[in-house]
């Protein structure tokens, strides 16, 4: 079951709105969802919420504020002190091999790049943690990525990135009763396509009418 949930992005308002934010927006939508506020913790580098559940291991809520290249600073200290299992990680980023308004939850693999990961990854001595990759797009351009992410996404492609989280926050009661299989499902689950427009049917001889006169050769069309 996950038990540390950690949002990644860079602190400060000049950060607030970008695109390499994606993680906190995601556990803002989460804490709210809680009834819960994440408030600084200084031995943790971080903003941070704990949720007390009855019968149940406590549950955290994180951001780091070590901005994004140094994110294992945060995560680390909070998940040694409290005894949280790497597998009992789940780091919420943004993607750019993802297209805005698609979620992708996974269980370990590479950090792809990502300096927020590396950086947990290195933290933790493991990438064995698991990840909700949340798509921001590509700018199409290896050079213009790191411009890209810190610049503030286009008001279609915040509203598709917004559908997204609200769509994989479905998946927390199942990934707080470690029941992944279930959550992935919740996750990825694409909306329904719209059905396609009914035919009208042909209209119908009224029974004992006279079969409909054909036209004549030579008559007008």
């Amino acid at each position: 079951m996950i038990r540390l949930f950690v949002g990644l992005g860079n602190p400060g308002p000049d950060y607030e709105a970008t695109r390499h934010n994606a993680g906190f927006w995601w556990t803002d939508a989460l804490a709210e969802g809680l009834g819960v506020r994440l408030v600084p913790e200084r031995a943790y580098q971080g903003l941070a919420a704990r949720v007390n559940r009855p019968g149940a291991e406590p549950v955290w809520l994180l951001q780091p504020m070590t901005f994004m290249n140094r994110s294992g600073a945060s995560v680390a200290p909070l998940a040694r002190f409290f005894k949280i299992q790497p597998s009992e990680i789940l780091v919420v980023h943004d993607e750019l091999d993802l297209l805005p308004g698609q979620a992708k939850l996974k269980f370990g693999g590479s950090a792809a790049g990502h300096n927020g990961l590396k950086d947990i990854h290195g933290m933790l001595g493991t990438l064995d943690f698991w990840r909700l990759r949340l798509g921001i797009g590509h700018p199409g351009v290896k050079a213009e990525v790191v411009n890209y992410v810190l610049k503030k996404p286009s008001a279609d492609h915040r509203e598709a990135i917004s559908k997204a989280i609200d769509q994989s926050l479905k998946a927390v009661d199942a990934l707080l009763a470690g029941e992944m299989d279930r959550a992935l499902a919740l996750i990825h689950a694409q909306p329904p396509r719209p059905k396609p427009p009914r035919q009208p049917r042909p209209p119908q001889e009224a029974p004992g009418a006279p079969p409909l006169p054909t036209p004549e050769e030579g008559d007008a069309p």
